[in-house]
């Protein structure tokens, strides 16, 4: 997910549009900065690497957000799937709502991102429907008070780095030719080699994975950690799990109808990105972002068509050393 790079207003609990204060440029002059992988500045705020439209929006959810026992928050890192779960999560807590035969279902006529706000885009203070749901790409740490403390759950997405990097290489470079062709970036070596840094859009990814991945066991009735590669290979099992999570489970009469099954079809790349409203290059469920643009392959080991083996292995071994002794295998 991609923040807008204009100007975006920081807006509170009340809707009030809050000045850009004297205060945040002098904190905003006083943190590392780096160029993005889209050669735009993002800087290091509490760990994280972020730009300066979502660390206005994040401050101001930070401070004003309140969290409530029924909502659900999904958190991912970007291009790790997001758009899929936020289908999959909306189409089974909606599902005595909408019926996914309507021709009128909210995800045919709506961009998936629509019907699930991200945080760090503007505080979201408008009605998004029971139970709440919301997107986020922040680290645990970084959330509010009030969603490590009340009953809400959360949901984890993730997947093997090498995918989650080639895909949002290739995000990048469809967002240039949007926005600007003549637009300079960063060679893909150079951008491979910030993102093993750890010097890219919300990360370094291996902490969130990891703060997720031990809340997850200290915590499973309030985090549920989900491996994309997993989703992909039994979406069955996997909707199941998250429903049981959420309390949405699924009766025998639903399983032995097929509504699992149908859930899965309707939330599916393919049925997806040939919705009309998923094609479209004008309408914009994240500014700046066409619908169109959140849909490629979908596909796991797509890495092996863009960087190369010694690459991967170098990312490997990165991985496996940030990840020792956690119990966790990305693979």
């Amino acid at each position: 997910m991609d923040c807008p790079q204009d100007d975006l207003q920081v807006i509170s609990s009340q809707g009030e549009v809050l000045p850009q204060s004297n205060e945040f440029q002098e904190l905003l002059q006083s943190l590392p900065i780096r160029k993005s992988m889209m050669n735009t500045p993002i800087y290091l705020y509490n760990g994280i690497w972020i730009d300066e439209s979502c660390l206005k929006a994040m401050i101001a959810f930070q401070q004003n957000f309140q969290a409530q026992d029924t909502d659900i928050i999904l958190v991912t890192t970007p291009k790790s799937g997001t758009t899929w779960l936020k289908s999959l999560v909306f189409t089974i807590t909606r599902r005595f709502q909408y019926t996914i035969s309507d021709e009128n279902h909210p995800l045919v006529t709506t961009n998936p991102h629509g019907l699930v706000p991200f945080f760090e885009i503007v505080y979201p203070h408008n009605h998004v429907g029971t139970p709440r749901l919301f997107a986020t790409h922040l680290q645990y740490t970084l959330l509010p008070e009030s969603i490590k403390t009340c009953k809400c759950k959360i949901i984890y997405l993730c997947r093997n780095p090498r995918d989650t990097f080639v895909s949002t290489w290739h995000f990048v470079h469809k967002m240039k030719s949007k926005l600007d062709p003549s637009w300079q970036f960063p060679s893909l070596e150079e951008s491979f080699d910030q993102f093993c840094e750890g010097v890219s859009k919300f990360g370094p990814f291996w902490e969130q994975i990891l703060q997720y991945w031990k809340l997850s066991n200290e915590r499973p009735e309030k985090v549920l950690f989900l491996k994309y590669e997993e989703l992909k290979d039994d979406i069955i099992a996997q909707c199941k799990k998250m429903a049981d999570f959420m309390n949405f489970s699924f009766s025998s009469e639903e399983e032995n109808e097929g509504v699992i099954k149908d859930i899965a079809e309707f939330c599916s790349f393919e049925h997806l990105s040939n919705l009309e409203v998923n094609k479209q290059t004008e309408q914009h469920s994240v500014p700046w972002v066409d619908n169109g643009l959140f849909f490629r392959k979908g596909e796991i080991g797509d890495w092996k068509n863009l960087i190369t083996l010694s690459m991967a292995e170098k990312l490997d071994q990165l991985v496996e050393q940030k990840l020792q002794g956690s119990g966790l295998k990305l693979n």
